[in-house]
């Protein structure tokens, strides 16, 4: 874990109080990836206000599978835990979700789109900044509008991770997956 200190919500500003507030009443806690951040709170809100922008244009089953994707791929644990979570919250079944989290799991369940935007979120994470030949796939299943969505998702995640593996987040909750399949 990082040495930056962790800030309480009483010490945000409060602009960044009255963004954060909804989300700490409805998980009961401030997430530590915004304790950290906050020492930044204009980029913040930024990073907040991307990712809501982004959420608020893509169907939710693009954004869980592309979270999804990138938490695995780099290691998040941080974000993995808090998706497996949202993704369950939102219909994903529990096979959905644990093929998305796991190495090698067939994705023969997913609908084209789906595979073509896990595809991309696998080739933004391994390309460090390269071209994604995945995106034309994607592109041509889903159109520019939603396909540049979801590359900028996938940066979005990637962005998060690096910031959230640098800073040694850990998950402030147990994973939905730690009981057996069918128990979570």
């Amino acid at each position: 874990m990082s040495a930056t200190s962790r800030l309480v919500f009483e010490q945000l500003p409060a602009e960044l109080q009255t963004r954060l507030e909804p989300r700490v009443k409805r998980l009961g806690y401030l997430g530590e990836f915004f304790q950290v951040g906050a020492h930044q709170p204009e980029a913040l809100a930024g990073f907040i206000d991307f990712t809501e922008a982004l959420k608020m244009k893509l169907p939710d089953r693009l954004v869980e599978v592309i979270a999804l994707t990138a938490a695995s791929e780099t290691g998040n644990g941080y974000e993995r835990v808090q998706h497996e979570r949202l993704a369950l919250k939102l219909g994903f079944n529990e096979s959905e979700v644990r093929s998305l989290v796991s190495d090698g799991a067939s994705l023969d369940h997913f609908s084209a789109p789906e595979r073509a935007a896990i595809a991309l979120a696998r080739q933004v994470c391994s390309a460090r900044g390269r071209a994604c030949p995945a995106y034309d796939e994607l592109e041509r299943l889903v159109g520019e509008e939603v396909a540049v969505g979801c590359l900028m998702t996938a940066v979005r995640y990637l962005a998060h991770a690096t910031m959230a593996n640098t800073w040694g987040l850990q998950p402030p909750v147990p994973s939905p997956l730690s009981a057996p399949e069918g128990h979570a």
